[in-house]
């Protein structure tokens, strides 16, 4: 029988088993009209290849490997008053390989990590379906699942956010047709994680267009550099 599941702060799972967790509102900052009703930019993450190593089913905290300057890039876009939201398919638990207690413990990991070096998420929304799942994670097409626009849409309905003008950071190809999809300014393809697999950055590119833009770095630590989002 499976170890009962303590949910961190702020998180649920639904019945869709569907994860999202609302870490810390969206801050005001001197210089920045109050949020009121306002609605700011967000960056959007995906989780494995991004912040961290993919570690093929990562659900180890031991197995926790920041990537180089992603923690400096949420640090900036905190002080920037820029919402952080993590968007993260797991098809691991899909598939059986682990369960939400190692997401969990991978999460809150990750999150005292970011906190040690001054730098916070907003907002974590998680997947878990795949078409290969076991029930109940078994649906083929899920609409949070990338490419689908789901826990992005998701996440302009819980958080002060506004899509058009957001950017997403992602290793897939999916990633940046979910940002896409689901009206964002434009996103930025990273080769850290599978963002050097056969196709991802070619057909991220292709995605550029029709008021969308696609750019490429070597890696988030390049986000601050080039995102028009945190000022570049």
């Amino acid at each position: 029988m499976p170890e009962p599941l303590d949910l961190p702060f702020g998180a649920g799972i639904d019945d869709d088993q569907l994860w999202s967790q609302v870490l810390n509102r969206v801050q005001n900052v001197p210089g920045i009209p109050p949020l009121g009703d306002l609605r700011r930019p967000a960056l959007f993450l995906d989780r494995d290849g991004v912040i961290v190593e993919d570690a093929h089913y990562l659900h180890r905290p031991e197995d926790v490997r920041m990537i180089p300057g992603a923690a400096e890039v949420i640090a900036r876009a905190n002080t920037l008053g820029v919402p952080v939201i993590v968007v993260t398919n797991q098809a691991g638990i899909a598939r059986g390989k682990f369960a939400w207690q190692g997401f969990v413990k991978v999460q809150e990991t990750i999150i005292e990590t970011l906190d040690s070096q001054g730098a916070f998420l907003n907002a974590v929304f998680a997947c878990p379906h795949h078409k290969d799942g076991k029930a109940p994670f078994d649906n083929p097409n899920h609409p949070w699942r990338k490419p689908n626009p789901g826990m992005l849409l998701e996440a302009a309905q819980r958080l002060p956010v506004d899509l058009s003008k957001s950017w997403l950071i992602g290793d897939r190809e999916a990633d940046v047709r979910a940002a896409k999809t689901a009206g964002l300014q434009g996103a930025l393809h990273v080769l850290t994680g599978h963002g050097q697999d056969a196709g991802e950055r070619e057909g991220a590119v292709a995605l550029d267009g029709d008021g969308f833009q696609c750019l490429t770095a070597e890696s988030v630590g390049e986000a601050g550099e080039v995102l028009p989002i945190l000022g570049k």
